[in-house]
Protein backbone atom coordinates (compact mmCIF):
# COMPACT_ATOMS: atom_id res chain seq x y z
CA UNK A 1 0.00 0.00 0.00
CA UNK A 2 2.65 2.58 -0.43
CA UNK A 3 1.56 6.12 -1.27
CA UNK A 4 -1.57 5.63 1.18
CA UNK A 5 -2.17 7.09 4.46
CA UNK A 6 -4.60 5.40 5.86
CA UNK A 7 -6.22 7.06 9.30
CA UNK A 8 -9.24 6.14 11.31
CA UNK A 9 -12.39 7.76 12.07
CA UNK A 10 -11.06 9.33 15.53
CA UNK A 11 -8.14 11.05 13.65
CA UNK A 12 -10.16 13.22 11.91
CA UNK A 13 -9.78 16.67 13.73
CA UNK A 14 -9.40 18.83 10.63
CA UNK A 15 -12.81 17.76 8.90
CA UNK A 16 -13.79 19.13 5.58
CA UNK A 17 -17.48 18.91 3.36
CA UNK A 18 -17.70 17.82 0.08
CA UNK A 19 -20.04 15.93 -1.78
CA UNK A 20 -19.54 11.77 -2.85
CA UNK A 21 -19.00 10.94 -6.22
CA UNK A 22 -21.64 8.55 -8.16
CA UNK A 23 -19.76 5.60 -8.22
CA UNK A 24 -19.59 5.00 -5.02
CA UNK A 25 -21.13 1.90 -2.95
CA UNK A 26 -22.32 3.34 0.63
CA UNK A 27 -24.36 5.47 1.55
CA UNK A 28 -23.02 9.10 1.51
CA UNK A 29 -24.60 12.06 2.79
CA UNK A 30 -24.38 15.58 0.89
CA UNK A 31 -21.72 17.51 2.97
CA UNK A 32 -20.47 14.85 4.91
CA UNK A 33 -17.83 15.94 7.13
CA UNK A 34 -14.35 14.02 6.30
CA UNK A 35 -10.79 14.96 6.98
CA UNK A 36 -8.93 17.49 4.49
CA UNK A 37 -7.47 15.70 1.64
CA UNK A 38 -9.32 12.03 2.21
CA UNK A 39 -10.16 10.65 -1.08
CA UNK A 40 -12.18 8.08 0.02
CA UNK A 41 -13.54 6.30 3.41
CA UNK A 42 -12.89 2.84 3.74
CA UNK A 43 -15.51 -0.05 4.61
CA UNK A 44 -14.01 -0.24 7.81
CA UNK A 45 -14.58 3.56 8.73
CA UNK A 46 -11.63 5.21 8.47
CA UNK A 47 -9.99 7.42 5.64
CA UNK A 48 -7.38 6.87 2.62
CA UNK A 49 -5.20 9.66 1.19
CA UNK A 50 -3.95 7.62 -1.34
CA UNK A 51 -2.88 9.48 -4.41
CA UNK A 52 -4.33 6.09 -6.83
CA UNK A 53 -7.30 4.37 -7.12
CA UNK A 54 -5.99 1.07 -7.39
CA UNK A 55 -5.04 -0.48 -3.93
CA UNK A 56 -7.31 2.35 -2.01
CA UNK A 57 -8.09 0.15 1.34
CA UNK A 58 -6.98 -2.78 0.28
CA UNK A 59 -6.47 -3.78 3.79
CA UNK A 60 -9.38 -2.32 5.22
CA UNK A 61 -12.67 -4.42 3.14
CA UNK A 62 -12.51 -2.32 0.23
CA UNK A 63 -13.98 1.67 -0.38
CA UNK A 64 -16.96 2.93 0.91
CA UNK A 65 -17.30 5.39 -0.83
CA UNK A 66 -15.27 8.29 -2.81
CA UNK A 67 -15.21 12.09 -2.20
CA UNK A 68 -14.93 14.48 -5.14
Amino acid sequence: MAGALVLPVAAASDAAAASCARHTTGVCKANSLHPRGATPKCKDNTYSYSAHARGTCSHHRGVKYWYR
